[in-house]
C-alpha cells in the first residue's frame, strides 16, 4: 500500500490555470512564474506582432506581467487572465504606437507594424502587406493583429479594445477593402 501511495504522489497532476492563479494571488513567485510561462508566448507574439521589433515587445510583456502582479485581485479566473492580458497588451501597443508620433512624425515606411500573414509564399508580397498595414490607424492595425494573427472573432476583438462589435466590423471591413484596393493598384489581384 506504501509503494501505491509513493507512486500517485509522484504522478500528480499540474495546477490547472485557476489553481494556479489562487496560489499567485496567495503570494506564491512559483506559480506566478508558472502563469507568466504559460502565457508568455501569446503576450510576446502579439506585441511583437503589432510593433515588429523584438527589443520593443520584451520590454512590454515585461510591462504587462508587472501590471498582472499588481493586479492580481483583480484577475477573476483563468479564463479572465487571458481575457485581461490580451486587452492590456493590446491597449500597451497602441499606447506605445501613440506616444512615439506624438514624439516625432516619422515616414510611413519607417515604422514597424504588423502584417497580415500572407497565405502565398511570396516574400515581396508579404513585404508590401507589412507596409500596408503599417499605414492603418493604431485601432484598425490593432484589429487586423488580433483578426488575423491571434485568430480572435469579432466579439473576443471588440471585448478586448473596448470596442462595439459593429466598430470591429467596420474596422476590420475598412481595413481589408483599403488593404485590396492598395494591393491592386500595385498589380496584385487578390480573390476572395
Amino acid at each position: 500500500m506504501e509503494m501505491l501511495t509513493a507512486a500517485a504522489s509522484v504522478h500528480t497532476p499540474a495546477p490547472s490555470g485557476d489553481e494556479l492563479l489562487a496560489e499567485a494571488r496567495a503570494g506564491s513567485d512559483n506559480a506566478f512564474a508558472a502563469l507568466v510561462r504559460e502565457h508568455q508566448a501569446m503576450v510576446f507574439g502579439l506585441a511583437y506582432h503589432f510593433l515588429q521589433s523584438r527589443a520593443q515587445a520584451e520590454e512590454l510583456a515585461q510591462d504587462v506581467f508587472l501590471a498582472l502582479h499588481q493586479n492580481l485581485a483583480r484577475v477573476e479566473s483563468a479564463r479572465h487572465l487571458v481575457f485581461w492580458l490580451r486587452r492590456v497588451t493590446s491597449n500597451r501597443c497602441i499606447d506605445s504606437v501613440r506616444s512615439v508620433q506624438r514624439r516625432r512624425e516619422l515616414p510611413i515606411d519607417e515604422l514597424h507594424e504588423p502584417a497580415v500573414p500572407a497565405r502565398v509564399s511570396d516574400p515581396l508580397l508579404g513585404e508590401l502587406l507589412r507596409t500596408l498595414v503599417a499605414e492603418l490607424t493604431p485601432d484598425a492595425r490593432m484589429v487586423v493583429t488580433l483578426r488575423f494573427q491571434e485568430d480572435l472573432d469579432l466579439s473576443e476583438i471588440a471585448a478586448i479594445t473596448d470596442m462595439p462589435v459593429n466598430t470591429v466590423k467596420s474596422h476590420l471591413r475598412r481595413s481589408m477593402d483599403a488593404l485590396r484596393r492598395k494591393l491592386a493598384d500595385r498589380g496584385h489581384v487578390y480573390e476572395s
